[in-house]
C-alpha cells in the first residue's frame, strides 16, 4: 500500500490523540502536517497538544495554529470537563519537548501543500471548520488541487450531542461548515451515526500502554481514562464497561478501510441560527425541485457514512496499535 498524504486538521482533545496515533502507526498514512483549530480546546492549546504528542513519538511534523473563533456565531468555552483544561485529561506533568510551530496559518498550510502537492493531498478534518473554509477563500481551486476530504462531524439520523439535530464540530463554526459542504470536493462525512457505533474501550487502551511501555501510550491512556469518566456519567452502558466513542478515529478508518462503511449520497447543508443551528441537513431525494431555496440540483454530493462494522474497526485499531511503530 503506498501511504495516502494527509493533512490533518485537528483540535485535540483526547479523540484526537487517539486518531493521530492511529494514523502515525498505520503504514498506509502518511501525515504531512498537522494543522490545529479551536474546538476541544483554544487554538494555542491545540497547537500545543498536537507538537507534544508527535514529539513524544519522535516524529517531526509541521505543527500549525489556525483559526480562534467561529466566523459569525459567538465563540463556546472549551468542554473541560469533557477533555481537561489541558485537552488530555489534566496531565501532572509533561516531559520537556523542543518542537515548535510552525509560523504559517492552518489555511496558509493547507494551500501552501496542495498547490504543491497537486492532488495527492487528503485533509482529514476532525474539528470546526474554520481552517477549511478560511482555505478555501485564500484558494478557490483548491477543491480541485486536494485529493480528497473527510470530515469528521454532523450526522443525519442519530441524535445530535450538542443539541438533539447538532454534532459538536459543526455546531461549534455552523457557517464555516456550510461552506464547506457547499464547495465541490471528494468530500465524505464521517459523523454521528457511525461513531455511536464503535466503542474503544478502557481496558484496550490499558492493553496498548502495558504492550508498548512508552510514555506515548502511557500519556494516551491517561487521556482516556479521564475521557471515559464523562461518557460514563452519560451513557448508562459505558458506565458498566468503561470507554468511549471512537469520533476522530473513524475518519482515518475510514481513509484506510472504506470497505468497513456503508454510505449514502446527497447534498448536504448546515443550518446557521435558531433552535436548529449546527444540523447537518442530507437531501435524500435530489431529482425533487424544492421550492425552498438553497437546495438546487447544483448542490454538490456528500457521501455520508451510514452504517459501519464495529468489530472490524475495533480489530483494526487494536492491530494496529499493538504494532511495531513506537521508538
Amino acid at each position: 500500500m503506498t501511504p495516502r498524504k494527509v493533512i490533518y486538521d485537528t483540535d485535540p482533545g483526547v479523540d484526537d490523540a487517539i486518531a493521530l496515533y492511529f494514523a502515525l502507526a498505520h503504514p498506509g498514512i502518511d501525515v504531512v502536517g498537522i494543522t490545529t483549530t479551536f474546538g476541544n480546546v483554544s487554538v494555542a492549546q491545540a497547537a500545543t497538544n498536537a507538537l507534544y504528542l508527535t514529539a513524544l513519538v519522535n516524529r517531526d511534523i509541521a505543527v500549525t495554529r489556525g483559526v480562534k473563533a467561529p466566523w459569525v456565531k459567538p465563540g463556546e468555552a472549551p468542554p473541560d470537563f469533557i477533555h481537561g483544561a489541558d485537552g488530555l485529561g489534566n496531565l501532572a506533568r509533561r516531559v520537556a519537548t523542543t518542537h515548535q510551530v510552525d509560523p504559517r496559518t492552518s489555511a496558509q498550510f493547507i494551500v501552501d501543500e496542495a498547490r504543491l502537492q497537486p492532488g495527492e493531498i487528503t485533509l482529514v478534518a476532525v474539528g470546526p471548520l474554520g481552517n477549511l473554509s478560511l482555505a478555501l477563500k485564500l484558494e478557490p481551486e483548491l477543491p480541485k488541487l486536494l485529493r480528497e476530504v473527510i470530515i469528521m462531524g454532523g450526522t443525519i439520523d442519530e441524535p445530535g450531542n450538542v443539541s438533539p439535530v447538532a454534532e459538536a464540530n459543526i455546531w461549534n463554526d455552523p457557517h464555516a461548515a456550510d461552506a464547506v459542504f457547499t464547495a465541490p470536493w471528494k468530500l465524505t462525512m464521517v459523523g454521528l451515526d457511525v461513531t455511536h457505533r464503535v466503542v474503544t474501550e478502557l481496558a484496550l487502551f490499558k492493553k496498548i500502554a502495558d504492550h508498548h511501555r512508552h510514555v506515548a501510550t502511557d500519556t494516551l491512556h491517561h487521556a482516556v481514562a479521564f475521557y471515559c469518566t464523562f461518557y460514563s456519567g452519560l451513557h448508562k452502558h459505558l458506565a458498566l464497561n468503561p470507554g468511549c466513542f471512537a469520533h476522530d478515529l473513524l475518519a482515518f478508518i475510514y481513509l484506510v478501510s472504506p470497505e468497513l462503511f456503508q454510505l449514502e449520497n446527497g447534498g448536504i447543508r448546515v443550518a446557521t441560527d435558531g433552535v436548529g443551528q449546527g444540523q447537518t441537513m442530507m437531501n435524500r431525494r435530489g431529482y425533487i425541485d424544492y421550492p425552498q431555496a438553497g437546495w438546487g440540483r447544483h448542490l454538490p454530493l456528500t457521501n455520508v457514512c451510514m452504517q459501519v462494522d464495529a468489530p472490524g474497526c475495533l480489530a483494526l485499531f487494536e492491530q494496529t496499535m499493538l504494532s511495531d511503530w513506537l521508538t
